[in-house]
């Protein structure tokens, strides 16, 4: 008959309540720091994604934004990288105050390059044009969104969260919980 001393339960017990805190601490600590997940909502970015995706955004591909509008510190981001032309980014709805509502669009200009907006030619302002902060010019995915910058305008960098890098899986919103995952999504880079 093989029995435990109580101290060495206890001791066993406490190293692993340890660990699973240790554990959980660094999981949220990678969600809320390097990625985050979205839903797609609506098909207004059809053909690459469809509703009931769930993407994956890397909030470090531009540098960890820290500070902002309502905050204690000002606006400014670890490690920065520009955004490329061609990059699907996440960013603020600027129209939002309470900046809740996420959008998705496809990066067409970046600072310095001219864009045309209601028929006439437009640089895109960046800091090097004295601006306050690099903007950006988004355009929506497929062609049932509405919303980029011919609506919104430039798009600054302080709104943008991060680059979207794939789908993590996909489940049609119309099925029941146990059907309608789409298999051929999961995991799928972009």
């Amino acid at each position: 008959m093989n029995i435990f001393p109580a101290h060495k339960v206890l001791r066993r017990c406490t190293l692993f309540v340890i660990h699973c805190t240790w554990i959980a601490l660094l999981v949220i600590a990678f969600r809320a720091l390097g990625f985050t997940i979205y839903t797609i909502d609506g098909q207004g970015l059809t053909p690459l994604f469809v509703e009931g995706d769930r993407v994956l955004v890397n909030r470090w591909s531009y540098g960890l934004r820290v500070g902002g509008d309502k905050s204690l510190f000002s606006y400014g981001r670890i490690c920065h990288q520009p955004v490329e032309k061609g990059d699907i980014v996440a960013f603020e709805d600027p129209r939002d105050d309470k900046r809740e509502a996420i959008l998705i669009c496809r990066c067409i200009a970046v600072p310095g390059d001219t864009v045309s907006q209601d028929g006439r030619l437009t640089v895109v302002p960046g800091l090097r044009d004295c601006a306050d902060t690099d903007y950006y010019w988004m355009e929506a995915i497929g062609q049932g969104n509405p919303t980029d910058s011919r609506q919104l305008g430039f798009i600054s960098e302080k709104l943008i969260i991060g680059r979207v890098c794939r789908i993590v899986y996909s489940h049609d919103p119309s099925q029941s919980l146990f059907k309608g995952w789409r298999g051929q999504r999961i995991w799928r880079a972009l």
